[in-house]
């Protein structure tokens, strides 16, 4: 089961069907669907996004996705479950890597997740023609040592 992780503001939580009025309502805002490609965030017990880590192979290693209403947007939230996935990645799953993948006309999210040490290392085609810039987030406590991604 995934875990529950906690910020300063905001409480991660594995997807549950109560979740589904919610989840549906954030994806179906075109503010947010049109840079996502299981597990909602909240605030104060509002549902506020989405952020999840998950093996893919697209990254060929763990992959962090996030997603935030933009009723909240601006306010900094984005950093927290940005930052505590890339921390449960290499602390609770051992990690060396994190990766993430984001449209390329986004350009807020590179700008946060540079914030968070994580590096362009290379872009991927879509097959609409669309680009997907793919970033990655080195473990500085594993140093150069192989493990898992």
């Amino acid at each position: 089961m995934p875990p529950v992780l906690r910020t300063r503001r905001l409480l991660l939580t594995p997807y549950t069907p109560g979740h589904e009025d919610g989840f549906v309502a954030l994806f179906e805002d075109a503010r947010v669907s049109r840079w996502m490609g299981d597990g909602p965030a909240r605030r104060g017990g509002l549902l506020v996004g989405h952020a999840e880590i998950k093996r893919t192979d697209q990254v060929d290693g763990h992959e962090i996705i996030y997603a935030l209403a933009p009723e909240v947007w601006g306010g900094g939230l984005g950093t927290e479950p940005a930052e505590a996935l890339v921390a449960y990645g290499f602390e609770a799953l051992g990690l060396t890597e994190v990766h993430a993948t984001v449209d390329a006309r986004n350009e807020a999210s590179p700008r946060l997740l540079g914030r968070l040490g994580f590096a362009h290392v290379r872009d991927v085609e879509e097959d609409d023609g669309g680009l997907t810039r793919v970033l990655t987030c080195r473990n500085p406590a594993r140093g150069a040592a192989r493990g898992r991604q």
